[in-house]
Order: structure tokens, then sequence, then C-alpha cells
């Protein structure tokens, strides 16, 4: 539930952080100091250690490398001494069950209670202006808008841009601040970090995945966070109304082999009218992508799952040889090579025409 501790992620008698760091101090670290972000990173740290108040935000609809970025970050500033509000873009707020578990919910407010004109604003995971929906307008009013991302799509909006394209996650980042905030980990820190970290690698699977990751992960680990767990609910647990809307998108699933340059598209789409007959979130369908893009033949997978508005929301991955990032980028949208979304107004026709005529520019 939002504000308890999590205990899917603790164990008693966990290590103690002192004794972590010491027996892990000479392995390399996963640390986000990628050539160039030296001084950006002293910039942010300075300014972050002269402010008061700071709102965290994180985009719309938001995952586990999102939400558990921006409340890790909450609560390691709170520690400080730091009055801080942990929020997003959307009205209302919902936090996917899957996410229930997260430690430091009670620093969320809705939207609205963020002031027009923050004082200092730390921005996470968001690869694009429009992903800040309701929260745009108040994050670019602030005079300093700091921006934690590892998407090789972010145009590089803020007044101080921490921006790692080769980071697996933006979790990463957020290690790095706590050591440079000289935070040390504890288990719900950790339990947050590791949320984000497996979540955007889809648990250690994905290219991104580096020995370093695998280092960051021992660190969490040795705190004495469950991940099995933690896993368990992020992968393993959904209401039955899920399997039911999981049916009917894959009984609308087109397989389209002529797409992609003829390496193959197949796709669906989730009306909202399935999510309120069986009761299911649209955040509940984050997996659904997983599922889709398991055929061989396909290199390219598409969900587009509707709002109550009519605004269709698309999951793309590739399984590597055509940059969905920049198909996305076409349609408005944005994210990683292999995994990108985009927000669309029309209908699903005219959608997946768009989509395939992108896809066709990239070859």
């Amino acid at each position: 539930m939002a504000g308890e501790p999590a205990a899917a992620g603790t164990t008693p008698g966990a290590t103690s952080t002192s004794t972590v760091e010491g027996a892990l101090a000479v392995l390399p670290g996963p640390r986000a100091e990628a050539p160039g972000l030296e001084h950006e990173w002293q910039r942010a740290v300075a300014a972050i250690g002269r402010a008061t108040v700071i709102d965290l935000i994180c985009h719309i609809n938001p995952d586990g490398d999102a939400l558990g970025s921006a409340l890790a970050a909450g609560l390691a500033l709170r520690s400080l001494g730091h009055r801080v509000r942990v929020s997003f873009g959307d009205d209302p707020q919902v936090i996917p069950e899957s996410l229930s578990f997260l430690p430091g919910q009670e620093l969320l407010v809705p939207a609205a209670e963020v002031p027009e004109v923050p004082e200092l604003v730390l921005c996470f995971d968001v690869a694009a202006e429009s992903r800040l929906g309701l929260l745009h307008a108040k994050a670019f009013a602030a005079p300093v808008l700091v921006v934690l991302d590892h998407h090789a799509s972010n145009p590089g909006f803020g007044t101080h841009r921490l921006i790692d394209p080769t980071a697996p996650a933006t979790a990463v980042l957020v290690d790095e601040l706590l050591r440079r905030l000289g935070v040390p980990l504890d288990q719900q820190l950790a339990t947050c970090l590791y949320t984000g970290v497996a979540t955007d690698t889809g648990s250690f699977r994905y290219a991104a995945t580096t020995p370093a990751t695998h280092e960051l992960a021992g660190r969490l680990l040795a705190t004495g966070i469950r991940h099995d767990e933690i896993s368990r609910q992020l992968w393993d647990t959904s209401s039955f109304g899920y399997l039911k809307v999981l049916a009917a998108a894959l009984d609308r699933a087109r397989y389209e082999p002529e797409q992609a340059g003829g390496r193959g598209l197949v796709w669906t789409w989730v009306p909202y009218q399935d999510l309120v007959l069986y009761g299911v979130t649209v955040e509940e369908l984050e997996g659904l992508i997983d599922v889709l893009r398991r055929p061989a033949e396909a290199e390219v997978a598409l969900v587009l799952k509707q709002d109550p508005d009519g605004t269709l929301r698309g999951s793309s991955r590739s399984r590597g040889t055509v940059d969905v990032a920049a198909v996305c980028a076409e349609l408005g949208g944005g994210g990683h090579v292999y995994a990108a979304g985009f927000a669309a107004r029309e209908d699903v026709p005219a959608t997946m025409d768009r989509f395939r005529a992108a896809l066709d520019r990239q070859g």
C-alpha cells in the first residue's frame, strides 16, 4: 500500500551498508560518469545543496524506473533535511498495482499541489517534454530544472542535464546522485533502485545490461532486499481481468510480414472499453508488449492502448535491426533503439498508417 515500507523487498538481519560498501569497494562501480557529465554533476549537486524545497517529478503513467528513481531520490533528500514532494503529471494519478510495494509513496502529491514556480525540480526518466503532462509548465517555470535520464532520444531540455544514454536505467543515475550526496544505501532506497534497474533491463535480459549493472544489483541485494519477491510483484502478479484483456488483445493481433523491410511487424490494440469491461487499468498493460514481441517471425512489435479520452499510447519493441526510437520520434514520441513509445490522437487505422510509413523510412 502507498506509504508503507516495502515488505516485499526487505528481510530481517540485513548486512549493514558500511559492510557492503567496504566489501565491494575494490570492484568497478556502475557509476554514471559518462564523459562530459562531471561539470553537470558538480553544478547539479551544488544547486540541490542550496535548495530548501525540492519537487521531484517523473513521466506520466510511470513505470518502475521512473517512479522508483523519483521515490529513491525523494527519500534520500528527505533524509538530508530537504522538504520534498514527488509527483507526476496525470489526473488522476494511478500507481500500478505492480508498483504498490515501493516505499516512499507518502511523498507523493497530486500535480495540482506542485507550485506554479517551484524552487528546484528534479526530473526523472522523461525522454520528451510531452511526457511531463500536467507538470510541463511548472517544471519549466522553475529556475533550476535538473534532468536525470538515460534515453538517447532526449532532446536535452532543462538547466542541468544529467543525460547518459549508456546507462541501462535512470536508477543508475540516481545511485550516482546518492553517492555524491553522501547518502548510504538502505533497504528502502535499494528497493526503489532495484525496481528501476530490473524494470528497464527486462530483469537483466536486455542488451544494455553490463557487468557494472550486475555490480550495482549486487550492492542493492547486499542490503537485504528480497529480489525474488520484488520480481514476483513486478512480472508474475496480475488480476484475472488482465488475463481477459490479454486474451482479447492477442485475438486481435495482426502479423504483417512485409513491414520493416520484410522483417515483419506484429501489432495489436486494446480499446478502452475492454479495460472498463474487465476492471483493468491501462497501467496494468505495461507487460503486454513483452508477450506480443515473442513471435520469431516479426522484427518489430507494437501495442496501442486507448485512454478514456481516445488517445492511443503506443509501445514498440525491436529485436535489434530497426531503430524504433527513430520511428516513434516521427510520431512525436521517443525512447531507446530497441524500446520506444508515442501518443496519437488519430484512430487506429490512421495511427497504423503513420507508424508503417515511419517504419518504411527506417528501412
